[in-house]
Order: structure tokens, then sequence, then C-alpha cells
């Protein structure tokens, strides 16, 4: 957390040089912005977006970057690689209550809310002794950073199962090597979320929790955001960018073969995986109530050492 309070000084410190030459930039054709993403899912409605040129007809020549995880996309975007990035909700807590300048400018993904039919589940390889979310109980699970989304949500899954989940050990890989991990019994167990969940399961792996489903109703996952540098020097990018990703999240949900042929373009999966894959929900606004839940989750996990303050972080 001190690397990212200090890249929010270093975000202020470059407000100002920023400011003098916002306006010039948004006055061009096509003003160049790069996002910080996750080969995952659920960022294909901006892929996708991009393709059938939603940023480029508001003026946005849009360069996708990806990352790891929500924690160094923020990072990135305080530091100024980003203008804008994705990122889960638990990060952006996280970086909001330690007074992170942050804001977010459009939902990202929601899960299914369906048990079971998720796009994200805590997954055991074929023939383990784990049958429930119970049995996770001081096992090796796989999450893609630490102290993170994904730390919550499946101590939450083994608590609603009537398990302990102080004793479980969680390690970071990215969601890509999950598959191959569970296979090698590097780990206990993954959480994984699409196309990563369907390249698991079409492995012999089995679903034994529904950690998103387990956490909130219609949980808000993760949202595009911004600092608050760049929303005082250029406003009017903010909301062309803003717009344009809900254009995106629109089209994504009526287009679903599109969606499942845009994430081959990304990432690296099969046809088998690419028609099996459950896709998330791509609403435009954000599950409040369901945040509120993630936040008190998180205080009580220790992820959060202040509460965060949604009416400052939530558009």
């Amino acid at each position: 957390m001190r690397r990212i309070l200090a890249a929010a000084a270093v975000a202020a410190t470059l407000f100002a040089a920023y400011a003098c030459t916002s306006d010039d930039r948004s006055e061009r054709a096509g003003t160049r912005i790069s996002v910080g993403v996750i080969p995952i899912v659920d960022v294909a409605p901006v892929y996708l977006g991009r393709q059938k040129g939603f940023f480029s007809r508001r003026g946005i020549d849009l360069t996708l970057v990806p990352e790891q995880g929500g924690a160094p996309i923020v990072k990135g975007v305080l530091a100024g690689r980003y203008q804008f990035g994705f990122s889960n909700a638990t990060s952006l807590m996280a970086a909001q209550s330690e007074g992170a300048p942050l804001k977010a400018v459009a939902n990202g993904v929601a899960s299914t809310g369906r048990p079971g039919r998720d796009f994200s589940a805590v997954v055991v390889s074929d023939g383990s002794p784990i049958r429930s979310a119970k049995d996770l109980a001081g096992k090796r699970i796989a999450v893609n950073t630490l102290r993170n989304l994904g730390d919550t949500t499946v101590r939450q899954s083994v608590r609603r199962a009537g398990g302990n989940p102080t004793g479980i050990r969680f390690e970071a890989m990215p969601f890509s090597e999950m598959p191959s991990a569970l296979q090698a019994r590097q780990v206990d167990a993954a959480w994984v979320v699409e196309p990563q969940l369907s390249e698991a399961l079409t492995q012999g792996g089995q679903v034994v929790a529904s950690n998103l489903v387990d956490t909130a109703p219609d949980l808000t996952v993760a949202m595009y955001f911004t600092s608050r540098p760049i929303i005082a020097g250029d406003p009017d990018l903010v909301a062309r960018f803003a717009e344009a990703v809900n254009e995106s999240l629109r089209y994504a949900v009526g287009h679903p073969e599109e969606i499942r042929a845009t994430v081959g373009t990304y990432t690296q999966i099969n046809d088998t995986v690419r028609t099996a894959m459950i896709l998330p929900n791509w609403p435009n606004d954000i599950n409040r109530a369901s945040l509120e839940r993630l936040a008190t989750l998180g205080r009580e996990d220790g992820i959060f050492t202040r509460s965060p303050t949604l009416d400052q972080l939530l558009p």
C-alpha cells in the first residue's frame, strides 16, 4: 500500500502538466489513451467496442495493456502509465481507503448470480478429495493477487459452507497459469474466471464453490476508473471514455457470439473453451449494495486497514 500511496503522490505532481496539455490533445482526432486490463473474459466488451469503433467515434485512440490483476493496474493509473484502468472493486476500495485519488467512471463486470453457472468459480482437479467449499479450509488455493478479491470471496464461500477459512494458504499466479497448476497438483484449488474456468473444466476440473455468488447477489465485481487529476484536467475525455465503455457493455449483452470470438483475440483458447464459456453480466449500473457487502467482508478479513468511502469512489 505504501507503493500505491507513493504512486498517488506522483499522480498529484503530474496534474499541472497534464492540465496544461489536455485541452490541446482533446482537440485532436483520436486522443491516445492507454488502459490497463486483465486478459480475461471480463474486459471483452472494450476489446469489441474498440473493434466496433465506439471509442474512435468519440475521438479516442485506445490501447489496451494486459496486467496480472487489479492492484498493479491501480498503481499504473496513479503513476501515470495509464489514463484509465480496469480493476476489481476490492483493489479500488483498498486504494481509496488509503487516500489514493481514484474514482470509478463506469461499471466493468458483474456476477451472473447463479450458483454453479457463474463466470467465476473455485475449481479442484479431477480426483481431488475436496468435495465442497467447507473442504477448502487449510488448503493451498491459487488467486491472481494476494489480499484481494479472491481472498475475500473464497473465504466467504468457506464460511457459508460451515468451514473455517483462517488456515487457507493463498498463492498468487496469473489466471492463465492456473489450469496447468491444478493439473500438476501445485495447488489444491484455484479461483479461476473465464476463459480459464472452462479450460480447467475441460481438463476434468470440478467446481466446488461459486465464490462471487456466495458473496453478494449480482455482485459488481470490477469497474473502469481513473485518477482525480485526470478528471480535473480533462473531464470531457473522461465523459467520452465512460460513454464508449457503456455502449460497449450494452452491445456485449446483445451479441454474445461476438464476445466469444473477441476473447480469442487476446487470450489463447480453443474452440471447445470458446463455446463452453459462461459469460458474465455487463450491466451499466453499479450494484452499490453488493459493494457495501464486499467492503464489510474486506474489513473483517483485514484487507482494509480503513473503511472505504463509497461516496468518494463511485461515479
